[in-house]
């Protein structure tokens, strides 16, 4: 084996293990007793933060808050993006399935396309125009059979996460960053900043129970942190195509760990319309992907 094939080869590992570290969001908020959203976030940006400051210190030699900084009105409407993702997303989870959740994640880069149209005058592809109106008819199958007030308000919460990460996705290529992890660690920063008080104003406790505690601080560092370190290493490497296929270990595990500890299933609604979802979103990359899909971080 090459030295080429070699780093291809390491770089597809990391990245698929950045995904099976996304996709044990769902299992870790089942997984909380008492926490809410607000709560959960809290524990989970400070888990986050304190890892980031640690690795973009050793990677970069430089002041995390001073990146931070540099990045600026791109990198803080990236980062208030990714807080509105990351609560949208717990949101989802406590309130539809994690099936339901997962898939829906994954629309992302073709909303991504979408805002970079509108936003940015990037010229969106016919192909992935196609793509789109698929995935929307597999979301519309999704949803069919989701009569429930709060399926629903869990569904559309997928929907806005998706639509968060795909600004912050936005957001970097109007600031031209070559580097997301700045932009990441400020997100965890003002995701502290604003949940605080809010819990506060709520009358929600700052100190949970270790239980709860642990398990949001943990998801923090390994859940979404780790997990975008070996994404941010493993893509270097790896053409976008391949990028696009190994991401979705995210999204067909997720569902997987619930099933396997706890005993979650998935609706026929839901297998069908995440086919008809997953299929387009793969038929967009293997159509014509040139440039790298962003991680869809939850």
């Amino acid at each position: 084996m090459d030295l080429t094939a070699s780093r291809d080869l390491s770089g597809m590992v990391l990245v698929f293990i950045a995904g099976v570290l996304w996709s044990t969001v769902g299992l870790g908020i089942r997984m909380i007793d008492d926490a809410v959203v607000w709560q959960i976030l809290l524990y989970r940006s400070l888990g986050l933060a304190v890892l980031l400051y640690v690795v973009i210190r050793l990677r970069s030699r430089q002041g995390p808050f001073e990146m931070a900084r540099r990045a600026g009105l791109p990198g803080l409407v990236g980062a208030l993006a990714l807080v509105a993702a990351y609560t949208g997303a717990i949101y989802a989870i406590q309130h539809t399935s994690v099936a339901n959740a997962m898939l829906l994640f994954a629309c992302s880069p073709l909303l991504a396309a979408l805002m970079g149209w509108v936003c940015l005058g990037e010229r969106v592809r016919p192909a992935t125009w196609g793509a789109m109106a698929v995935a929307g008819c597999g979301i519309a199958v999704m949803v069919w059979d989701k009569t429930g007030t709060a399926a629903w308000s869990g569904n559309v919460a997928a929907l806005c996460s998706a639509l968060g990460f795909a600004l912050f996705t936005v957001a970097l290529r109007w600031g031209k960053a070559g580097e997301m992890m700045p932009a990441v660690f400020l997100s965890g920063l003002l995701a502290v900043v604003i949940t605080a008080p809010v819990c506060l104003a709520s009358g929600l406790p700052l100190v949970l129970s270790p239980n709860d505690g642990a398990i949001s601080f943990g998801m923090g560092v390994v859940q979404v942190g780790a997990g975008l370190v070996l994404y941010t290493v493993g893509s270097k490497t790896v053409p976008a195509v391949e990028l696009t296929i190994l991401s979705m270990a995210e999204v067909l595990l997720g569902p997987v760990w619930v099933w396997l500890f706890l005993g979650e299933t998935a609706t026929l609604y839901t297998f069908i319309g995440g086919a008809i979802l997953l299929t387009a979103i793969i038929g967009n990359a293997i159509s014509g992907a040139r440039r790298k899909p962003p991680p869809a971080m939850v």
